[in-house]
């Protein structure tokens, strides 16, 4: 029974959904015509240039602090900015979105966060971990979450952890998923809408990054779970 469980816990569900958005977005993109829209907003942020980065991160902050799911808002970014550029603006979007709502928390709206938190039973046990642990424990969370990425933003303005510590150990553990999901989308957009016919080795290249960067990602995923596990025992010992 605990080996199912466990197993449960690792499998790499949020792969498979995004793997799953990605199908749907070919499969939107081939049925309704969205390319031209598309287009137009690409020409948009071209015109706006870096202006335009920084009106797709404030969308990006106000979306994901009101719990619009960070991947959709990632897989975005790399739709339109592609994988270099949308990795630059998503990973700064989240970042910022993050330390918005720990400060929310931390300085605005605690009681209100603190009922919240009471409705979810592990966050007691991540309190006391990161009490003990501080960044490491958060690191190991943004790899391995265990609560969807705008809530535990908010959560972590409870903890004792400090600003800094908080904001950095979010920001460089987040980069993987982020990777992953930028380039879920800018992968999307050039299976569904190249302008052009693809080379077989543009298309070897583009499914070996992709298997690549889930990879790492699961592996890293793994990892962190681990670490969180070994973690728990040791605070129950």
């Amino acid at each position: 029974m605990t080996k199912r469980s466990s197993s449960q816990r690792t499998f790499p569900w949020r792969y498979i959904l995004a793997g799953l958005g990605l199908a749907a977005l070919v499969l939107v993109w081939r049925l309704l015509p969205v390319e031209e829209g598309l287009e137009h907003l690409e020409a948009w942020v071209a015109r706006m240039g870096f202006v335009g980065g920084i009106v797709f991160g404030l969308v990006y902050v106000v979306a994901a602090l009101l719990f619009v799911p960070g991947s959709i808002l990632t897989l975005a970014a790399g739709v339109v900015f592609g994988l270099g550029w949308g990795t630059v603006v998503a990973s700064a979007s989240a970042t910022a979105t993050a330390a918005a709502a720990f400060l929310v928390t931390r300085y605005l709206a605690r009681d209100r966060v603190a009922r919240l938190a009471r409705r979810h039973d592990k966050f007691a046990a991540i309190d006391e971990a990161v009490r003990n642990k501080g960044w490491t424990v958060v690191a190991l969370l943004r790899l391995s979450p265990l609560v969807p990425f705008s809530l535990s933003n908010y959560l972590y303005g409870l903890t004792a952890i400090s600003f800094w510590p908080y904001l950095l150990a979010s920001w460089l553990a987040m980069l993987p998923g982020t990777i992953l999901y930028v380039y879920l989308g800018a992968a999307g957009r050039a299976v569904a809408g190249g302008t052009r016919k693809q080379s077989p080795w543009e298309w070897a290249l583009l499914a070996a990054g992709l298997v690549a960067t889930v990879v790492v990602t699961v592996v890293l995923t793994r990892a962190a779970r681990k670490e969180l596990e070994k973690s728990r025992v040791g605070r129950k010992s």
